[in-house]
C-alpha cells in the first residue's frame, strides 16, 4: 500500500532538479545541466579553504593556495564542495534569500563528502551566526541549517547556538579583504552558556561561502579563545580566483 501511495505521489509531484525545476529521476537531485554546471572541487586542493590547485592529488601532500600562504589561518585544515558560480550560486543564493530550505539536506550530504579527510572523532560542528537583528529578518540562518544536517550526515554532535555576533556587521558584499577583516574582528564570540562544550574539543565551523575567510576567522579565533583544541571549516562553496 505504502509503495502504491509514494507511486502516486510522483506522478502528481514529480521530483524536481533542485537548482532549474526541471524534472529528475530522484528527489533532491540535479538535473543533467545543472550536474555538469555545478562546478564540484575535487582533486588537488589547498588544504586550509578547500580551493582547487593545478596538480595531481597526492596522499600526503598538504598544499596551501597563495591566498591561503598569505593571510593567517587561525583554523587547522578546511573543504568547500563547489566553486562559487553557475550552479552552486544559485543554490547559495536560493537557501540565503529564496527561503529554499529543503536545499540544505541534499547540500550537506555533499559537504560531509567533502569533509571527510577532516573528520575526527568526538568533533563538535557548529554554525557561523546571524546577528539577532538579521535573523530576525531572515527568519532563519542558513549555516545554522546546513551544520546540522552536516552533523546529522556525519553522525557527530551539533551546538547551533555555539557562538554568537555580539555585533552587527554592514552587507560586506563587494567590501575588499582588508575591510572585511578589519569590520569581524572581535565581532563574534563564543556564547557563554556553551563555553563548557568547547573546551579542549575540535570545532567544525560551517557556512554557506567562504570569500575572504574573514567570517570564518572571527569564528575560529573566538573557539580557540574559549578553549577549543582545533578549529576546522568546512562551506558549501567557495569564492575562487578563477571563479
Amino acid at each position: 500500500m505504502a509503495g502504491k501511495f509514494q507511486t502516486a505521489l510522483r506522478l502528481v509531484y514529480p521530483p524536481r532538479c533542485l537548482c532549474c525545476g526541471g524534472l529528475v529521476e530522484t528527489e533532491f537531485g540535479l538535473c543533467a545541466t545543472c550536474w555538469r554546471e555545478a562546478a564540484f572541487i575535487t582533486g588537488l586542493v589547498c588544504d586550509l579553504c578547500g580551493t582547487p590547485l593545478p596538480g595531481e592529488a597526492q596522499p600526503t601532500e598538504v598544499v596551501h593556495c597563495d591566498d591561503c600562504m598569505t593571510i593567517a589561518r587561525p583554523w587547522t585544515r578546511g573543504r568547500a564542495t563547489f566553486l562559487y558560480r553557475d550552479t552552486a550560486r544559485k543554490l547559495v543564493l536560493a537557501l540565503k534569500h529564496g527561503d529554499r530550505l529543503d536545499i540544505a539536506k541534499p547540500a550537506a550530504s555533499w559537504m560531509a563528502q567533502a569533509a571527510r579527510p577532516m573528520l575526527l572523532p568526538d568533533m563538535l560542528v557548529a554554525p557561523v551566526p546571524l546577528h539577532w537583528m538579521r535573523l530576525l529578518k531572515r527568519r532563519y540562518n542558513q549555516s545554522a541549517l546546513l551544520s546540522a544536517s552536516v552533523a546529522r550526515e556525519m553522525d557527530l554532535a551539533h551546538s547551533p547556538d555555539l557562538l554568537t555576533r555580539i555585533r552587527r556587521t554592514p552587507s560586506l558584499d563587494g567590501a575588499s579583504r582588508d575591510i572585511r577583516f578589519a569590520t569581524l574582528h572581535a565581532a563574534i564570540s563564543v556564547t557563554p552558556g556553551r563555553r563548557h562544550r568547547i573546551i579542549g574539543r575540535n570545532v567544525l565551523i560551517v557556512d554557506d561561502v567562504m570569500t575572504s575567510g574573514a567570517t570564518l576567522a572571527a569564528c575560529a579565533e573566538a573557539c580557540l579563545t574559549a578553549g577549543a583544541a582545533q578549529v576546522f571549516v568546512l562551506t558549501l562553496a567557495r569564492v575562487a580566483k578563477d571563479a
